[in-house]
């Protein structure tokens, strides 16, 4: 008799312990799924936020690229009256037409009449190292031909930043993706009676977490 208390009291306490293992592991797959549930929120949330600003970065870089085709198209423009000008400032030299001559000088833009003015210094009609026109001299500059080449310039900055905007965005899927999967790894582990595999789901549940949670923090957020 004392034999038989003593294999019940046995039996009852490894059930007890039995009980209080499945009792923690499915502590662990509340806490698990709560976890997932907000982290799969905030990555899906930055997904979006990231692939808006996407769209926001290359709406940017091709308004800068129009931009950029407006003032090119104005310095070309300004560049070649400023060139045709010259040209016939040259005929008018040659035609020892001097009031003409002046009337074209007024006429260039204050830029290419500033490297006008430096390209005469130089001896052009002697010197044969005389640089060819007051384009090719130091001093000319071109405002609106300048602002193209600055404006594309930054338009090809923003679109890289939209493109690395898209690809956080993308990451950011792939870890919302990555969350559902723990959380179907979890939800199978609930309705298996079998208790190693059980916890074996869990456990891998629990790794895959860790994994995407370290990705999420070390990604940048909006």
């Amino acid at each position: 008799m004392p034999e038989s208390a003593n294999l019940e009291i046995a039996h009852q306490l490894s059930e007890q312990e039995g009980g209080r293992k499945v009792e923690f592991f499915e502590i662990l797959e509340v806490l698990v799924l709560a976890i997932v549930a907000i982290a799969t929120a905030w990555s899906g949330y930055q997904a979006a936020r990231w692939d808006g600003q996407r769209t926001l970065l290359y709406g940017d870089a091709s308004r800068d690229r129009f931009e950029a085709d407006a003032a090119s198209t104005s310095g070309g423009q300004q560049l070649v009256a400023d060139s045709a000008m010259f040209t016939a400032w040259l005929q008018a030299k040659e035609g020892e037409d001097t009031q003409l001559q002046e009337v074209l000088v007024r006429r260039f833009t204050p830029d290419y009449r500033s490297a006008f003015e430096a390209w005469l210094t130089t001896s052009p009609f002697t010197d044969p190292a005389a640089p060819p026109g007051p384009a090719y001299m130091p001093e000319f500059r071109n405002p609106s031909l300048e602002d193209a080449k600055a404006l594309n310039e930054q338009a090809a900055a923003t679109f890289d930043q939209g493109t690395e905007a898209g690809e956080t965005a993308d990451v950011y899927v792939r870890n919302t993706v990555l969350l559902a999967s723990v959380l179907f790894l979890v939800a199978i582990a609930q309705r298996l009676k079998v208790r190693a595999v059980r916890i074996a789901g869990s456990v891998i549940g629990w790794a895959l977490l860790t994994y995407t949670l370290i990705s999420v923090i070390g990604l940048p957020r909006i």
